[in-house]
């Protein structure tokens, strides 16, 4: 296969690795033997060793494993970035059970969508959230809940109190070095090919979907970003600064995994704000900082930028949605600092390309493959036919991090992984992009009519059909519109039925029952008929337009729009 990409490689980087066959629990070991004493975690003014880490993820392991979770279990981790997450994610992954990533500002709804469909039997969470995961557990074979909190793991070190119907995570660490034999967590045979992460996603559908990420996946994607990142490193000394949350596989592999793989200390913050990131880069002077577009056009609004020593950083790196062109150059421009851009999907562990550190740039394009990742483009029609250089078609993928298929999905599994001309399976990403004649990929389109919000995937259908449950709704329509902050914000289009009627106020309220808060509509337009095709479908497309000319003269939304809802 041509790979003219190659050629553009940093000089660090081989075209091909060799990667270890172990399970990622290996990871923390290697860590706490290699960096032991040295901070693993900063979090709210306390820090934690690797030592410390991987002690309270063995005894956490053996607790587990005491109430009967075993290899192929799958245990609920619905927490925003803290120490406590690194350590059931490895106590979990060393009894061979499997990770399930759930967002915390979930609603009930979507919690027993992702137990339901994942089969969990625990359950790791705040204990302000305790009371929604107790509420729904009936309706899901979850048997056991452990709740902590962000205290807890601060400087102020307070245990949270109890709640009936749940342990605590203290607790269970505390039951765990009682009666694990001589500290020592099982040891489970794990083979690379065991899945370690159920990552949630959409698709094109909004049926949520578990991409199945085997050990094998995640290791070997660790072990290409940080080949593709660092041209030579000690482990202990790097520092990275995590604002992009763990449940989201973007932070999971170069945020957690990556980090505790090179020895780094990881600088925690639960919740995006601007002011603490930018105290933090001042305090801790990261290495590495991991975004997505959305957090660089909030540092760059900030009118003390320069006071907080961003040039210092080693490697600025935006991924989750497309980062904008003007964004990278008035970032390089005013920083001084190379602002890098990837690609990834959950399906893909996640990260597939990456833009060179030293090599050839050229911005607007998502960079180059990383070792081992061989892409195409395929014509839309078959998915069958290769496309020449610079025509546009699916993006394609093969590669070590390439996902196993869907849990329990498998005709989603057979649309999405297939067998090319050359025997080998490639995943179908549903992006049209274009590859240059050098190897550089450009997204032309995203998957139809996905919506993302700084960095998440928003599916209409789902929104839609939310909407569709509120009595006064005849017709939905869901698109995203460009926003200068989140990348996109959703729009909602809403036919009443005859003699019905509600206010946008409402609608965006009957949406917060069953919506995290990225899902909802911000802008609700009233319409008296949507855009219909022959057959009756909704023509999506047309509402792109017409918001899209409407914007163009300047006129926003005009007097059609009822009101925006939440943060803009």
């Amino acid at each position: 296969m041509n790979r003219p990409w190659l050629r553009h490689y940093d000089y660090w980087v081989p075209p091909s690795l060799t990667y270890p066959e172990r399970p990622l629990c290996e990871i923390l070991d290697t860590a706490a033997i290699d960096a032991g004493d040295r901070p693993a975690t900063a979090f709210l003014g306390a820090e934690l060793t690797f030592r410390e880490i991987k002690s309270q993820s063995d005894a956490f392991a053996v607790a587990l494993a005491g109430l009967g979770l075993a290899k192929g279990d799958r245990v609920g981790i619905m927490l925003p970035n803290c120490p406590q997450y690194i350590v059931a994610a490895f106590a979990v992954l060393r009894l061979g059970a499997i990770v399930v990533n759930v967002n915390p500002t979930y609603t009930a709804p979507e919690v027993v969508t992702l137990a339901v469909d994942s089969g969990m039997s625990a359950m790791l969470t705040l204990d302000a959230l305790a009371p929604l995961v107790l509420d729904i557990r009936a309706k899901t074979r979850i048997a056991h809940v452990f709740v902590t909190s962000l205290a807890e793991y601060s400087a102020a070190r307070s245990i949270p109190p109890r709640v009936d119907g749940a342990l605590t995570l203290a607790q269970a660490i505390a039951d765990g070095r009682r009666t694990g034999e001589s500290r020592v967590a099982p040891r489970v045979a794990i083979s690379p090919d065991d899945l370690a992460v159920l990552q949630y996603t959409g698709g094109t559908t909004g049926t949520p979907k578990g991409a199945m990420l085997t050990h094998r996946n995640i290791f070997a994607n660790v072990v290409q970003s940080e080949t593709v990142h660092y041209r030579s490193y000690t482990r202990g000394e790097a520092r990275y600064l995590i604002v992009i949350p763990y449940f989201h596989i973007y932070a999971f592999t170069v945020g957690m995994m990556q980090g505790t793989w090179v020895g780094a200390l990881q600088v925690l913050i639960p919740k995006y704000d601007v002011e603490q990131v930018l105290t933090a880069i001042k305090t801790y002077r990261p290495t590495y900082f991991p975004a997505v577009p959305t957090i660089y056009v909030s540092l760059l609004a900030h009118p003390k930028i320069h006071e907080f020593g961003l040039e210092e950083v080693r490697t600025f790196n935006s991924g989750g949605a497309p980062c904008p062109v003007d964004v990278i150059a008035e970032f390089e421009r005013r920083i001084g600092r190379t602002l890098n851009e990837g690609y990834g999907l959950s399906e893909t562990s996640p990260v597939t390309h990456s833009t060179p550190h030293l090599g050839l740039r050229k911005p607007g394009t998502i960079g180059l493959p990383l070792p081992d990742t061989d892409i195409k483009v395929v014509d839309v029609e078959t998915g069958a036919r290769e496309l020449p250089a610079g025509e546009p078609g699916e993006l394609c993928i093969c590669g070590p991090q390439v996902m196993k298929g869907y849990w329990n999905r498998p005709d989603e599994t057979d649309r999405a992984l297939r067998a090319g001309d050359d025997g080998r399976i490639w995943f179908h990403t549903g992006d049209i992009a274009r590859i240059d004649e050098d190897g550089f990929t450009s997204i032309v389109q995203r998957k139809k009519d996905l919506i993302i919000v700084d960095g998440f995937n928003v599916y209409p259908s789902e929104v839609e059909t939310v909407l569709y449950a509120h009595p006064a709704v005849k017709l939905a329509a869901v698109i995203g519109v460009p926003h200068t902050y989140h990348g996109e914000v959703v729009k909602a289009c809403v036919v009443f039925r005859d003699g019905a009627s509600a206010s946008a106020a409402e609608l965006q309220s009957h949406c917060a029952a069953s919506l995290a808060e990225y899902k909802r509509p911000k802008q609700i337009e009233i319409r008296q008929a949507l855009p219909m095709s022959a057959v009756g479908k909704v023509l999506y497309r047309v509402l792109r337009d017409e918001h899209a000319q409407l914007a163009a003269q300047g006129s926003g939304l005009g007097a059609r729009d009822s009101g925006l809802g939440g943060r803009d």
